[in-house]
């Protein structure tokens, strides 16, 4: 039984779906099929049922994930213990990014980085901050690249990288554009495309609406900050994004209101760290 049979299994847990199992995993369906059939023929039991045009995850499948998973975190954690001891600089690294900082912060530190390490196979997974947050906790990324929590977690360690301002935006031909001066009240009565409430860049916007006693109309909820400024820019409602973000598309919003979000590196430090991961670490913060 090898590794590459429990990764596929893992793999159809976390996306549901055997096409989507492939497409991450970079082979075909038959091959995750085939891996799957070999781990309920090793075990004696059926793993996942059809469902519809999809499949289910049986009980014993729900049972054996989280054991698998700790085997193979722990299994990780001996590859970077005896990586640890070697010099040189090798193996995978698996590291989890938000869209926004993987495409505009990230790739000139990655792209040196694979160039002076070319022995090490970067895996970088693009995730939403709350999630790459969930599972550098859970032992599933090394390292991650996210929008820092207002609340940190005690158990992990954070550095912050990059101050990240908001603005509120609008599209030019949008009703608040053609006002001078507005307030978070003005903003009440035009409906919002917001981030859903469990990310951090939403949950620092409605502080500032609970402040004053206010609560935004949410038309529609999209993580993804490039398509929440597509639907601002054809006039959809009002939002909040980050400065870097502004282009001819937007208007940014006149309101006496400053609201930064702290972009960063966390990183779990009680568990083992490779020699690829405390390199990438050093030379990001070398690059502040």
């Amino acid at each position: 039984m090898n590794l590459a049979v429990f990764e596929a299994f893992v793999k159809v847990m976390e996306t549901g779906s055997i096409s989507l199992a492939a497409e991450q995993l970079f082979i075909t369906q038959p091959a995750v099929t085939k891996r799957i059939h070999s781990l309920e023929d090793y075990f004696g039991v059926k793993l996942f049922e059809s469902a519809g045009r999809g499949i289910q995850a049986t009980h014993a499948a729900h049972s054996l994930l989280p054991k698998v998973k700790n085997w193979l975190n722990e299994l990780g954690d001996i590859q970077h213990t005896l990586s640890h001891e070697q010099t040189q600089i090798q193996g995978r690294l698996t590291i989890g990014t938000s869209h926004h900082i993987g495409l505009h912060h990230l790739p000139h530190h990655l792209k040196q980085y694979v160039q002076q390490f070319p022995d090490v196979t970067l895996d970088v997974h693009f995730v939403d901050s709350e999630q790459a947050h969930e599972q550098v906790l859970n032992g599933d990324l090394e390292l991650a690249f996210l929008t820092l929590p207002p609340v940190g977690d005690e158990r992990l360690k954070y550095i912050p990288m990059w101050e990240d301002s908001l603005v509120f935006v609008a599209a030019p031909f949008h009703p608040l554009a053609q006002q001078a001066e507005l307030t978070l009240q003005d903003l009440s009565q035009y409906p919002s495309l917001l981030p859903s409430a469990q990310t951090y860049t939403s949950q620092i916007t409605l502080a500032e609406f609970e402040k004053q006693g206010l609560k935004p109309k949410i038309s529609m909820s999209n993580n993804p900050l490039e398509s929440i400024r597509m639907l601002v820019s054809i006039g959809l409602g009002w939002s909040v994004l980050p400065k870097t973000l502004l282009n001819h598309d937007l208007k940014r919003l006149n309101i006496a209101l400053e609201m930064n979000r702290q972009l960063g590196m966390v990183w779990h430090p009680g568990r083992t760290q490779s020699k690829a991961a405390q390199t990438l670490i050093q030379s990001m913060q070398n690059s502040r």
